[in-house]
This record gives structure tokens, C-alpha cells and sequence, in this order.
């Protein structure tokens, strides 16, 4: 996709002109440094404002992940394990073997850029901020899977926060490592002195919680909305400066491990779109860009700039075609194969994600590389639908579609029209809906492309049920239950509240899928795939294997998406300035370059 802001959920994407920058930046890297200045974009949002503040929790916010924003620990881009980091204000943890705490160790010579200590406070602290937002493991929902229970201040650098075991989650540890921490005298007086009171009586039932749940979240609009007088951060760097055109974050000499970190400065550059991206890359002016989607010439126009390199890992995410099953002809599974049989997954990807994407295999519901490890031989036993046109006729057939003039109809005789909707701006999307449309269309499937505003709209419409056929992010790994939630959670009507799974009716709670409730997998039986996922949150690994298989088989059959191309990470470097790049393949490329520099790597060419 076009991967210029940041989802949810993932993932992540938007678009904004480069100004003409304010002000002069030391190139030289000031007394005593040397190390230079490294300039890069921020690909989780683009267009920069000059009046936002250095608050992480705001949407604009001048903070700058890995840079002048730092979370406990970093996630590590593992197969299938959720809970490996790289340290971050943490410096070591031990998580109990049976997931109920995590114990964790700030690194000892922590400070904030103002020179004063990072303690356990602060972290705490961090915490209560966490909750007012309702983020992971610190959801004020009652019975929330992964839910924390206690913070519990150990020592000066020491913290322990236990699981509420009620309703664990096997990636709890997951959820606290990876969370902001900002200093307590900086942001404390956000929090009440009664807050944690309040928050431990907002986790009961009755009217009395009801209200405390509401005066914490109401803490969380003030939380968004805070305003630093001057950054006062943690991380490698702070800030300095932000105009129209960029910010320049310079070096915080208090960063624990500032000797190691080369950058004197950091500018980033402002931009609204996929072309300014392509022509600062082209023109050599970015050190290092996160994957933006590129037509083949300009592709090749960046891979010909002086020093312009590409670095390609592991991606735990894949795009399908998704079906609102509550609309005719898609709740019948023999037209959804059919199109899985039509359209050639090979094409789609070298017209639309050339470098940032692998056709998928098969349908399975995870990505391909860790589709390996979970399912091993089961993933060779799945249908491939491989590009067919009899197979896909055979099928249309057997939906009582009919075939007139060389164009297939509704069994009634009616038109038949995919219409496939994308939101604007998501330049691989809609290149691929564009070709899947010609190719229906060659074969008697008449098709048609829409465009909506921009990807807010699009997720409220879609949950709303208003498109027939749509693109949807899904395998996002590595966890068991978020890879399968994705086709058989909310989407497909299942809720998990406190380990209680319920299921909804088509256009219902969210439910925009419309699939049903209990579906009969050949080799498997009659099973509940909305069940079966929910087992997958607090299942260890060998627990989650079999369960994955059948779901992998369930999606197989089912087809309630058609997975078109599994996603490669792909990372732009340039190397006329800096080397000590992560290598290919490294678990480390979904990490923002901050936290490469905050590791020691990145250094200044000789």
C-alpha cells in the first residue's frame, strides 16, 4: 500500500509538499561530534506541523519514534514469537513462565535530555497515561484479554506489572514492553493523586465503575492535547526545531548510549505524497525512507541514484480480497473460489507491488514465511487455486451463475458487476483492483474500481457493510490470535470480551463479512473458526499448531478473502553518507532507524 501513515493497526498510510526549510542546520556536526547529519522522512504520517506538540499520544505530534520518543523495549520482527525485543528505556526483563508478570529493569544510566534520572516513577507513571488512552495490555474494558492487574514500584529501577490471569493473553508481555515512557515531572500532574484508586474500583461492574471509566478517559483527551513546554526526552535525540518544511532533532548528550550513536542532528523532511518521496530518493537526499509504493520506471530511476541501496525482510502482514458475504453472489463460497481461480495472484502482485510483495501461495491466512513454521506439511495440502479459467467457469457453474453473450450473470439472468472499492492515495491497492478488474473483465466478468476519500472513511464504511468486495489487511502476525482475528474476529462477526465469545449477525457489532457462524472443513468437521481463534490468545505455541492448521484450512475452503500478496519489508538506505546498515533479512527493518542508531549501528562513512 502506500505505507505513508500509520493504521491501527496496523499498518499504516496517508499523504504532503516539501517546503523550503527555515533556518540553518550543522552539517559539521557541532564541537566535538562530527558525527553529521541524517536525514530521513517519517513514514508513519506524512506533512509536518509546525505548531503541533512534542507529545507522542497526539496524532500530529512533533515526536519522532526511536528518536526523541522511546518505549520500554522495542518488538523484535520474529516469525512467531510476539514476545522478543531490542531494549529501549528497559534494559532487561523476565517474564514468568506462566505469563502472569513481567519484571522490568531500567536501564541504569537512564536520563532524561534535561539531565535528571529515568526512574521507575516515570514509568509508572507512563503507565497510568497508557490507561487513560485504553492502549494494550493497559484497556480499561472489563474481563480485556492481556489486561494489566498491577504496577508495583520494586525499586528506584525496578518495576513489576502482573497479568490479570482471569483472562490471559500469551502476548501480554508484548503489551507493556511495548509502551511509551515520558518523565513524571514533566507530565505527571495529568494524572490525579486519587488516579490509581479510581482506576483499580473502574475495574468492577455497576454505575460507580462506569463513571470512574469515563473520568480516566476523559484524562486521556487532556493527554492527547498536552502540550511540553520543550522536549524533554530519553531517546538518542531531541527537539529542536520544526518548520513548514522540516524538524531537526539534535543529539541528547544524556542518552544512555550516546557514545554509540553517531548523528549529531536528524532532519525530517516534510512531504504529502508518493512523488516527493520518489524525488528525494531519486535526487539522494534521504539517508533512509521506509517502503513507499513506486511505478517500475521510477523504481528503477531511485535504484540508479548515487549510493541508493535496498534493504528487504520479513513484512507479517498480507492483503486479500475480502467479501461482504451478507451480499449476493459472494455468500456463495463457489463464486468466491471461482474468483480465486480467475485472477492470476502472479500478476496482480508484479503490476501492483513489485518490490514490496510475494504472490501469496495459497489462502491459508498467514503470511507464507511463518505459515512454515506453524502448519509445516499441512500448507502443501491446501488448495493453491492456481490461475484457471475452466476451473473458475466450473465453479461459477456450480453457484448457478450463468453464462450469456460471454458475460457471466446472476442465476436470475441479471447483471453481475464486482465492484471493488479502495481508499484514495493507496497507489498498490488500487493498481491491483485495476488489474483484477481487467482480467474479470477478459473473462466475462464485468468489474469496476471505487475510489473513496482516504483510508478513515474507508475502515467506517467497510465495518458499515456498504461495500461489496473490498482490500483488507490480514496474517498480521506474529501472534496466533491477531493473524486469525483478522478473518474470524470482529470483521466476521466473533467478540472476546473476557474470554466470552459471542458472535453477531451480518451488519451487527462490526460485523461487515457476514460469514457463517459454523462452517464444515473437509478432513476437519464441523467447527466454530471465531472460537478456535479466540483459544489462540492464551494457547502457547505447540497449543496454537493444531488450531492454526484447521483455521488455515477453514480460510482454505471458506475463502472469506482471497490472499493476493504477502508483503516483503522494504527499506530504502543510501550509503553516501552512512553505512552500518541492518542486513538483509535483519529482524530489525520494521524498527525505525532511531532504534538502529540507539543499538550502535549506522555510522558515519570514512
Amino acid at each position: 500500500m502506500k505505507r505513508l501513515a500509520a493504521v491501527v493497526a496496523l499498518a499504516s498510510l496517508a499523504t504532503a509538499t516539501a517546503a523550503c526549510s527555515g533556518g540553518t542546520t550543522n552539517t559539521s556536526g557541532g564541537p566535538g561530534g562530527g558525527g553529521g547529519l541524517f536525514t530521513t522522512i517519517d513514514v508513519s504520517r506524512p506533512g509536518l506541523d509546525a505548531s503541533a506538540p512534542a507529545n507522542i499520544w497526539n496524532p500530529k505530534g512533533n515526536s519522532f519514534i526511536g528518536y526523541n520518543a522511546m518505549k520500554l523495549g522495542w518488538v523484535k520482527n520474529s516469525l512467531t514469537d510476539p514476545n522478543q525485543f531490542y531494549p529501549g528505556i528497559a534494559a532487561k526483563w523476565e517474564i514468568a513462565p506462566d505469563n502472569s508478570s513481567i519484571t522490568l529493569h531500567i536501564q541504569p544510566n537512564a536520563k532524561w535530555s534535561d539531565g535528571k534520572p529515568v526512574t521507575a516513577e516515570d514509568v509508572k507513571m507512563s503507565i497510568g497515561l497508557a490507561y487513560t488512552t485504553g492502549s494494550t495490555a493497559f484497556a480499561l474494558t472489563p474481563g480485556a484479554a492481556g489486561a494489566a492487574a498491577d504496577v508495583q514500584i520494586v525499586d528506584d529501577k525496578t518495576v513489576k506489572v502482573t497479568q490479570d490471569m482471569a483472562n490471559p493473553s500469551s502476548k501480554f508481555a508484548r503489551g507493556v514492553i511495548d509502551n511509551w515512557v515520558e518523565p513524571a515531572h514533566i507530565w505527571g500532574s495529568l494524572l490525579p493523586a486519587d488516579f490509581w484508586e479510581k482506576l483499580k474500583a473502574s475495574r468492577g461492574t455497576g454505575a460507580t465503575a462506569d463513571k470512574d471509566r469515563e473520568e480516566i478517559l476523559a484524562i486521556g483527551q487532556k493527554v492527547l492535547a498536552f502540550a511540553p513546554p520543550k522536549d524533554v526526552s530519553a531517546g538518542p535525540f531531541t527537539l529542536e526545531r520544526v518548520n513548514p518544511g522540516e524538524a531537526l532533532l539534535v543529539k541528547n548528550k544524556y542518552f544512555y548510549n550516546a557514545a554509540n550513536v553517531t548523528p549529531d542532528q536528524v532532519k525530517f523532511l516534510n512531504y504529502s505524497g508518493n512523488e516527493q518521496v520518489w524525488n528525494y530518493l531519486s535526487a539522494g537526499k534521504l539517508d533512509h525512507s521506509g517502503f513507499t509504493a513506486a511505478p517500475t520506471d521510477v523504481m528503477t530511476r531511485i535504484k540508479n541514484a548515487p549510493g541508493s541501496e535496498i534493504i528487504k525482510g520479513f513484512s507479517p502482514v498480507a492483503v486479500g480480497m475480502a467479501f461482504n458475504q451478507s451480499k449476493k453472489p459472494y455468500d456463495n463460497v463457489h463464486v468466491r473460489r471461482g474468483l480465486a481461480y480467475l485472477i492470476d495472484r502472479a500478476q496482480v502482485t508484479k503490476v501492483a507491488s513489485p518490490e514490496g510483495g510475494t504472490p501469496a501461495l495459497t489462502t491459508s491466512g498467514i503470511h507464507q514465511k511463518p505459515a512454515q513454521e506453524w502448519i509445516g506439511p499441512e500448507l502443501s495440502k491446501l488448495n493453491p487455486y492456481p490461475h484457471d479459467v475452466a476451473k473458475a467457469a466450473a465453479e461459477f457453474k456450480e453457484a448457478g451463475l450463468r453464462q450469456k453473450d460471454g458475460k457471466w450473470t446472476l442465476p436470475d439472468g441479471s447483471p453481475w458487476t464486482v465492484t471493488m472499492t479502495a481508499p484514495s492515495g493507496f497507489s498498490d491497492w488500487i493498481s491491483a483492483q485495476e488489474n483484477i478488474k481487467s482480467q474479470l473483465i477478459e473473462n466475462g466478468v464485468n468489474a469496476e474500481v471505487v475510489t473513496v476519500a482516504d483510508y478513515p472513511i474507508y475502515l467506517e464504511e467497510l465495518a458499515a457493510g456498504k461495500y461489496d468486495v473490498g482490500f483488507w489487511l490480514m496474517a498480521l502476525g506474529p501472534a496466533p490470535y491477531d493473524i486469525f482475528q483478522r478473518l474470524y474476529g470482529t470483521p466476521n462477526g466473533w467478540t472476546n470480551v473476557a474470554g466470552k465469545v459471542t458472535h453477531n449477525a451480518p451488519g451487527k457489532a462490526g460485523n461487515w463479512m457476514g460469514g457463517p457462524e459454523e462452517l464444515d472443513v473437509q478432513g476437519v468437521g464441523k467447527i466454530n473458526p471465531g472460537e478456535l481463534t479466540a483459544k489462540l490468545n492464551a494457547a502457547s505455541p505447540e497449543e496454537a499448531k493444531p488450531i492454526m492448521a484447521q483455521l488455515a484450512m477453514a480460510a482454505n475452503q471458506d475463502l472469506p478473502a482471497i490472499q493476493l500478496w504477502d508483503y516483503v519489508n522494504t527499506q530504502f538506505v543510501n550509503t553516501s553518507r552512512f553505512t552500518g546498515w541492518p542486513a538483509q533479512d535483519s529482524d530489525l527493518l520494521r524498527l525505525p532507524a532511531g532504534v538502529w542508531m540507539q543499538l550502535g549501528m549506522i555510522k558515519k562513512k570514512q
